[in-house]
Formats: C-alpha cells, sequence, structure tokens
C-alpha cells in the first residue's frame, strides 16, 4: 500500500490535524504555510502547529486551548464524504479479525460503498497483499477512490475497483481458486455465493455483513445449502462506552448497538461433503413475501439523493485533488541527469 500519510514526528506542512476544543468538538484541517483556522472565537495561525510535536496543546487568538493529534482512521472515516453508508470501526474490527485478513493476502471487497472498508482492509494487507473491489455504482466506485486517495495521498498500487455485478465481473478478473478472502456487503449477497466459491481458495473465508434479520436467514441458509462451505457463523457485535470520575462509574447514556450482522464460512475442499450436525426443527422455508417485508423499501428506508451523491462526489474529489497535490509538492526534486 503505497502511502505518503505520516504517522508520527512533528506536525509538517500539508499534514492533517485534528483539532479538539474544550467543548470537545473536533475540526479536520490540512496545514499550508500561512494559512489561519477561523471558528467564531478566535483563530489559530498554521504556522503556529507546524513543527509541534503529536498531542500538542494550542492556545487560539483569545486563549482558549485546543488539542491538536493527527486523526485516526477512526476518525477520517466517520468524518469523510459518504456515498453510501460505511461500515462502523467497531464492525471493520471484527471484519478483519472474522475474515483473518492477513499481510499478502488476495482479497475481494463487494460492494465497495464509500471506500471505509478499503480504507481497513488495504491497512491490514500491506504492500504484499492485494484488494480487488467491486462495485454496482459508479458514482459509490469514485467517492470511494477520493476518499481512499485523500487519506493515503495517492491511490494505492495494490487496489482495484471495478464497476459491475460480482457475480459476472469476478470470473473476469479472479481465476477460480485463487482468492484468499471474500468480504459481501451487498443487497443480496446470496445471490452471489457460488461465484464466490469458484474463486476462493480450498479453505478461504467468505464474509457476508447484512442489516435485517431476514438477510441474515436467507444468506446463512444460501450458504448451508449450498453443500460448498462449513456451517455458517452468524454474529453482531455492539459497543458500550463507560462514563468513569472518580467513584461515579456507570454505562454512558448512548451506545452504538446494532449496525449490521456478520456471517462467516470457510470454503471447503472440491468433493467434500460437510459432516451434517443435528439441528433442532425451525422454520426454514421463506416467501417472496417474507423477504418482500423487510427489504430497505418496506421499512421506509430513506436513499441518498442523485442531487447529495453529486455533491459527495465532489466533496471526496476535492480532498483526494489537495491530497494528491500536497503529495506532489513532497517529492523531492531529482536531477534529469541522474
Amino acid at each position: 500500500m503505497t502511502t505518503s500519510t505520516t504517522y508520527s514526528g512533528p506536525f509538517r506542512a500539508g499534514d492533517r490535524v485534528q483539532l479538539t476544543g474544550p467543548k470537545g468538538r473536533m475540526n479536520s484541517i490540512s496545514l499550508e504555510v500561512g494559512a489561519t483556522f477561523h471558528t467564531h472565537k478566535g483563530w489559530i495561525e498554521h504556522d503556529d502547529l507546524i513543527g509541534l510535536p503529536d498531542g500538542s496543546v494550542v492556545q487560539n487568538s483569545i486563549g482558549i486551548d485546543y488539542l491538536a493529534l493527527r486523526p485516526l482512521l477512526t476518525d477520517f472515516v466517520m468524518a469523510m464524504p459518504r456515498g453510501a453508508a460505511i461500515i462502523y470501526p467497531k464492525d471493520a474490527a471484527q471484519i478483519l479479525a472474522q475474515a483473518d485478513i492477513f499481510p499478502g493476502a488476495t482479497v475481494v471487497e463487494a460492494g465497495v460503498g464509500s471506500g471505509a472498508l478499503s480504507l481497513w482492509l488495504l491497512r491490514a494487507l500491506g504492500p504484499a497483499g492485494f484488494l480487488s473491489s467491486f462495485e454496482r455504482r459508479d458514482e459509490f466506485a469514485d467517492v470511494a477512490r477520493a476518499n481512499v486517495a485523500a487519506f493515503t495521498g495517492a491511490e494505492p498500487e495494490n487496489w482495484t475497483v471495478t464497476v459491475g455485478d460480482l457475480t459476472d465481473a469476478l470470473p473476469t478478473v479472479h481465476d477460480d481458486g485463487t482468492v484468499d478472502r471474500v468480504i459481501l456487503d451487498m443487497l443480496a449477497p446470496w445471490e452471489c455465493i457460488e461465484a464466490v466459491a469458484a474463486a476462493l481458495k480450498p479453505g478461504g473465508v467468505v464474509l457476508c455483513y447484512v442489516a435485517t434479520v431476514t438477510q441474515l436467514s436467507r444468506v446463512t441458509e444460501t450458504i448451508r445449502r449450498s453443500g460448498l462451505f462449513t456451517n455458517p457463523d452468524p454474529s453482531e457485535t455492539m459497543v458500550r462506552t463507560w462514563h468513569v470520575e472518580g467513584l461515579a462509574v456507570r454505562p454512558d447514556h448512548r451506545m452504538i448497538g446494532h449496525t449490521g450482522f456478520l456471517v462467516t464460512a470457510r470454503r471447503l475442499a472440491p468433493g467434500s461433503v460437510l459432516p451434517e450436525l443435528k439441528r433442532r426443527a425451525s422454520k426454514s422455508e421463506y416467501s417472496d413475501d417474507d423477504v418482500e417485508a423487510w427489504t430497505p423499501g418496506a421499512l421506509g428506508e430513506r436513499g441518498i439523493s442523485p442531487k447529495s451523491l453529486r455533491k459527495r462526489v465532489r466533496q471526496a474529489s476535492a480532498s483526494a485533488d489537495a491530497a494528491l497535490a500536497r503529495e506532489a509538492e513532497n517529492q523531492p526534486e531529482t536531477d534529469p541527469l541522474d
């Protein structure tokens, strides 16, 4: 993964810096020589930040203290322009763990959304790994490319984004039995299970991220009935922060509850038959009406409007252009005769 992002050392021109005020409000800026960060209560000169160590506290023009830190990847993905809903960091962390993402792996991701999971995967894969992302919509692919470039300073050489349907496009990008891991973040992942099984190496992992219980049921049963995988393992992750001040210790009133379900399974060797597990009898059949009752439309879920999506594309592209320009400025000059 090629990146110009600096993770340590003094702040320098071109670095992204997160400023946190006394009320906890955070602002992310890109440092420029001679520039000024303005608020309705004073300002901070960028030059006053350049050269300071990470984690410094600076005062603005009227004496208000601000904490200056380089934003973590978590901070970036929660604030970046979005074409589609992002995968929360709590789920991204579980995806990396449950799918066993490792340096040097070949990973397929569909769909790419706004690029949040792509950033986590690229970091875990390292420069020796390879990430193939698939997305049906051009606009979402553009937002994802721009967001990744904005964070890394360049579009990674070990990452490709293919626009198209995964079932049709996957065989044209990867030969059968050559992919280590597949992550499916889409409305109907059960439609792609056979194509995914063909691409995966024996023992490879498929992980599906779905939002509703009906999606969870359908993809789990499809994986189970295919006979190509181990028994699927469904789960969800909830994170609750705590308030701790002296002896005043209690859970915070707000928490990140349900965001999605994860379903994982491993590819069986060709010709292998999984030993049947004894399970309690339950309703395993469903109709189209059952599925329709839990679709985003039936639940009243609002999609992003074309106008808003175009705005997000412009915002993400502007951030990417700025990052690429900073990267070009920071490149050392070379002698053409060298």
